[in-house]
């Protein structure tokens, strides 16, 4: 496979350096992406850059991850207008840990194969480089006036932001230098990246050039956006993360599953390996159906399962299915209790003391007594008769139900449903 070609159609290129194409063309090249360790999960903005190194993979190609323990301390000007916090080593170290983790599932770090993907840290060749023989054997070959020429830099001195400090400024050297050091350790000749740090990465060709007469090769990736030019990734909540601690599997299969229409044509191409015969006969196939949304639920189905596993994308479903219809009674008492509140988050809730529960209750006296989840016991045997209540997915057919701890989900929980789309989450306590 040709990778230049293969992220052409999938609309992954903004920048390409020329001879980039030629370089890669003589057999297995080796490329890296830095990932900024500011937190201990990759959220989906990372994963742009990431599919790009699995593709390079996929194609014969020995991937680096760095991750940027040093550049991570300093923080990177472009597309920021202010001064970000900087950490401590311990917290990095924990975060680059966790990365890590995540990493390993989506590229392969462990067989024996030449092309298997390296994780680095610029922090471990950084810490013990002295500031004397870093401006000296470093700083001087790029000038003031090559680095205020970037956009990054230019941007902040016009006015946005604060200005810029020294330590901010230092930033496209020590990641040119970590080029120049990967160029010489590993024979890396290409750093990939988003449309942002096209800036950055050519510095790292130029110091190649001037310090070692090598040549060196840049190939960036546009920043995604929404269809109406809102950020990607971001919800109401923040960032949509990888870890399921920050963002449950069920929420990361809701979020790929509601994107616009326009989205998921572009996003299935950019966050799925699916090849291009199979994405073009399902944009087909949606165009011809749309409401059926074929499109979103590929796409949810492809990202949750390689992020998180098939398992986790089968409970999503399931989970889907008990908000929006046809669920049972069981799916609903195999819901863990995280995903149970995220399905119902937003849901009237009452509060309900154990020992009611624990003594047995008449659901009339339950729902329409002193809770009043319905109006009165008299509106909730018109309820029942109608047909129009359920407990835990399951009719109430008479008004002499009775509810116990049996009823319980995850020990604590009764869902009561009124038609098709009122909830009423009871919580025991």
């Amino acid at each position: 496979m040709n990778f230049v070609e293969e992220l052409q159609w999938r609309g992954m290129i903004h920048d390409l350096m020329p001879g980039t194409e030629e370089e890669l063309n003589k057999g297995m090249a080796t490329a890296y992406v830095g990932i900024d360790p500011t937190a201990d999960s990759l959220h989906i903005g990372h994963l742009v850059s990431v599919m790009i190194l699995k593709h390079f993979q996929r194609c014969g190609h020995r991937p680096i991850a760095l991750v940027g323990g040093a550049t991570g301390m300093v923080g990177d000007p472009s597309g920021k207008s202010l001064e970000r916090n900087l950490l401590d080593e311990q917290t990095l170290r924990h975060n680059q840990e966790a990365i890590k983790a995540q990493l390993s599932k989506l590229l392969d770090f462990d067989s024996d194969a030449p092309n298997a993907a390296i994780l680095v840290n610029n922090y471990d060749w950084m810490k013990n480089f002295r500031f004397l023989d870093f401006i000296r054997d470093v700083g001087k070959l790029i000038t003031v006036n090559y680095m205020m020429a970037k956009d990054s830099v230019k941007k902040r001195f016009s006015g946005e932001g604060e200005g810029m400090s020294f330590t901010e400024f230092t930033y496209q050297l020590m990641q040119g230098y970590d080029f120049m050091y990967l160029y010489q350790k590993y024979d890396c000749k290409l750093q990939l990246g988003g449309s942002d740090q096209w800036g950055n990465i050519t510095t790292g060709t130029e110091l190649i050039r001037r310090k070692l007469g090598g040549e060196a090769f840049a190939l960036t990736c546009p920043l995604i956006k929404k269809s109406d030019g809102t950020k990607f990734g971001k919800t109401e909540s923040g960032n949509v993360w990888l870890d399921p601690r920050y963002t449950s599997p069920y929420k990361f299969y809701q979020f790929w599953l509601n994107v616009s229409d326009e989205d998921a044509k572009s996003y299935i191409k950019i966050f799925t390996m699916l090849d291009r015969q199979t994405i073009e006969a399902l944009i087909a196939e949606h165009d011809a159906a749309p409401h059926e949304r074929k499109l979103q639920k590929r796409l949810a189905e492809e990202v949750t399962c390689m992020v998180h596993s098939r398992e986790e994308y089968e409970k999503a479903v399931e989970a889907s299915a008990i908000l929006f219809g046809g669920a049972t009674a069981d799916a609903l008492k195999h819901l863990d209790e995280q995903t149970l509140l995220q399905v119902f988050e937003g849901v009237p809730q009452f509060q309900v003391p154990a020992s009611v529960i624990a003594a047995g209750v008449n659901f009339v006296d339950l729902c329409g007594g002193e809770l009043q989840v319905f109006p009165s016991k008299g509106e909730t045997r018109k309820l029942i008769q109608g047909g129009g209540v359920s407990l835990n997915k399951e009719k109430v057919s008479s008004a002499d139900r009775i509810v116990t701890a049996e009823d319980l989900i995850a020990g604590k929980y009764l869902l009561v449903q009124k038609g098709k789309k009122n909830y009423y989450l009871l919580i025991v306590q």
